[in-house]
């Protein structure tokens, strides 16, 4: 695997640190005092949210988000639905924006994350793979991928994402990368896929 040789990790690994640190340091403050004000406004209770997921060779971590359900919310099994009465007005546009999920930059810096890898699982959703499932954890999970420019929600079958996910390991390049992040930031504009 082109991620098996340790060059390649270290530009990985550089390119995400530089990508993310940048970010947190610039435009992340402004984004932050935005939904914290708005947050504070329209739903009571914290402005962050984290929830236990899986990681590289299923190593257990906290994935950070921005709030976007109601606090008794049980988010350890939320299933993203269109009209899911657990979210807030607020919360429904951070998740169609994926404001939601800027926080994870902060797992990227911290070294749980990559910019661009496979999603993480939920502990409960881990539990239930099957050995081959395992396969999209030999890399670290990414904010984005290949399944979140492929179609994202709109792809309900799992065997169609572990494909996805396993041929980007198998295929990755640091200029794939570049390709999907790029791919990402027009897919969220478009709001395609989004729930």
């Amino acid at each position: 695997e082109p991620l098996s040789h340790p060059e390649n990790r270290f530009i990985k690994r550089l390119f995400d640190i530089l990508v993310s640190a940048t970010f947190l340091c610039t435009l992340f403050p402004i984004i932050l005092v935005i939904v914290t004000i708005v947050t504070k406004l329209t739903m009571p209770g914290p402005v962050f949210f984290r929830q236990k997921r899986n990681g590289l060779n299923g190593k257990e971590f906290y994935c950070y988000k921005f709030r976007s359900m109601k606090v008794n919310a049980d988010a350890d099994k939320l299933q993203a639905t269109k009209n899911d009465p657990r979210k807030t007005k607020w919360g429904d546009i951070m998740r169609k924006t994926n404001i939601d999920e800027l926080p994870q930059f902060f797992d990227v810096v911290m070294g749980s994350m990559s910019l661009v890898g496979t999603r993480p699982p939920t502990v409960d959703e881990y539990k239930q793979y099957e050995s081959h499932h395992k396969r999209r954890l030999s890399m670290k999970p990414g904010i984005t991928g290949l399944w979140q420019v492929s179609g994202r929600n709109n792809i309900e079958d799992f065997e169609e994402v572990v494909r996805l996910d396993v041929q980007y390991i198998d295929n990755w390049t640091f200029w794939e990368d570049i390709r999907i992040l790029f791919r990402t930031v027009w897919v969220v504009f478009a709001g395609k896929g989004a729930k």
